[in-house]
């Protein structure tokens, strides 16, 4: 056991002098506990740091219980395309929770509106490699439990979450999808994957991503919902789902025996548009459901499973 503990000092004290290069897929030991926020409790505060060759912002929230001696559970999320992370941070509430909330901002991409990764309007950068260096800069500086770290985001900002779940599935934890904007380019690097635990929202109602998919999005397919998430759960190799009513609204679809302790569950919104579900000001065009909170059931699902026990 001592041998392990030294073990364990020296690999951290390594990752602090010489912090990782490249897309970092692997937990990665918090060197930041015990070192003083430069951000205070429970405000947010803008933030940059340079990750391939451009400085990128993003917004920082520390929770009012932050303590520099107990790790938090970090979410990352993502706005959606012409977003700016204020956005996101007011109408979903994740402020609220006992986690460190971090909003990254994307760059421009077609037509000078921000966005990320996986869509065909995506900005140049490599918005996955921005998400593992801000995850490395956020773990060197902060106390986050490398157990618990999470991403959600709406819109393109869903999209890109869900390519992070091919990408980044053996550092972050789990995933939460809404009105997920799926482009072809956001399955890159799923196969062969490990089994990755995601939660997804969606209208029935969207007017911007509809429900049943498209033909040609901005040139390209867009799948539709139901295809989707059994194109997760196959690849996380799920039994049959099972549906329940909520309210009289919502159909909570949760496929299961998932591998690997994963699970996939999907929340279909009869008559909901692009919205956020609980939303706390508007989110979107089309109505929003208070049947369910999504941000409620993220947090829910996020603390069921963590890195490692899902």
């Amino acid at each position: 056991m001592l041998t392990r503990i030294v073990m364990a000092i020296a690999l951290a004290t390594a990752m602090a002098s010489c912090p990782p290069v490249g897309v970092v897929d692997f937990p990665v030991p918090t060197t930041g506990c015990l070192h003083a926020p430069d951000a205070s409790k429970g405000e947010t505060v803008v933030r940059t740091l340079v990750s391939g060759g451009y400085q990128r912002s993003y917004l920082l929230h520390l929770p009012a219980t932050y303590r520099p001696t107990q790790p938090l559970p970090v979410i990352l999320a993502f706005h959606g395309r012409k977003g700016n992370g204020t956005d996101v941070e007011a109408f979903s509430g994740l402020d609220a929770l006992d986690a460190i909330v971090v909003y990254p901002v994307g760059l421009p991409g077609e037509s000078n509106e921000t966005a990320w990764q996986g869509a065909p309007y995506q900005p140049p950068s490599d918005d996955v490699l921005f998400a593992s260096d801000l995850l490395n800069h956020l773990q060197a500086t902060l106390c986050v439990n490398p157990a618990r770290i999470y991403a959600t985001g709406k819109s393109n900002g869903a999209g890109f979450t869900a390519l992070l779940g091919c990408r980044l599935s053996h550092r972050i934890a789990a995933f939460g999808t809404v009105a997920g904007a799926f482009y072809p380019e956001t399955r890159e690097g799923c196969e062969p994957g490990t089994p990755v635990s995601l939660v997804d929202f969606h209208g029935t109602a969207d007017p911007t991503v509809n429900y049943n998919g498209e033909a040609s999005s901005h040139g390209e397919p867009l799948p539709a919902m139901m295809d989707w998430i059994q194109g997760w759960a196959n690849h996380d190799h799920c039994g049959s789902p099972t549906s329940t009513a909520i309210g009289s609204d919502v159909t909570k679809i949760a496929f299961q025996g998932c591998a690997g302790h994963a699970a996939v569950v999907h929340y279909r919104i009869a008559g909901a548009g692009h919205t956020w579900p609980g939303e706390l000001v508007d989110s979107g065009p089309g109505s929003a459901t208070h049947t369910i909170s999504a941000t409620e059931i993220l947090w829910q699902f996020f603390l069921s499973h963590p890195l490692g026990g899902r």
